[in-house]
């Protein structure tokens, strides 16, 4: 079994950071990409930032310039630092791994997604 947990999450000031962090634990052979996502009241999950195993990253438009990615592989952790952090930021925010379980000989990749930690922009 594979276990992802947030943390990070909390009230701040327009203008302020945060770091969010997502650690994957359990039955793991490997992680390819890794990804944080959004989701704000009465509205869709979306894309925030996603990290491929070699370190390649994509961002959506409205964080760019704003919110960086990256990834320990030794921790098989994943963090999100958030800048110039905007009332618009407010949301759950979920991290995502497509990690590969099992055995050399017989895996399976899945897709699992962390409880959700709440990032909360406001004066």
């Amino acid at each position: 079994q594979v276990q992802l947990m947030e943390s990070g999450g909390g009230l701040v000031q327009p203008g302020g950071s945060l770091r969010l962090s997502c650690a994957a634990s359990g039955s793991i052979l490997s992680i390819k990409a890794m990804g944080w996502y959004r989701q704000a009241p009465g509205k869709q999950r979306e894309l925030v930032a996603v990290i491929t195993a070699s370190g390649s990253t994509n961002y959506a438009d409205p964080v760019k310039g704003r919110f960086t990615i990256s990834r320990d592989n030794a921790k098989n952790t994943v963090y999100l630092e958030m800048n110039s952090l905007k009332p618009e930021d407010t949301a759950v925010y979920y991290c995502n791994a497509q990690i590969v379980s099992g055995s050399v000989y017989d895996y399976y990749e899945y897709d699992y997604w962390g409880q959700g930690t709440q990032v909360t922009v406001s004066s």
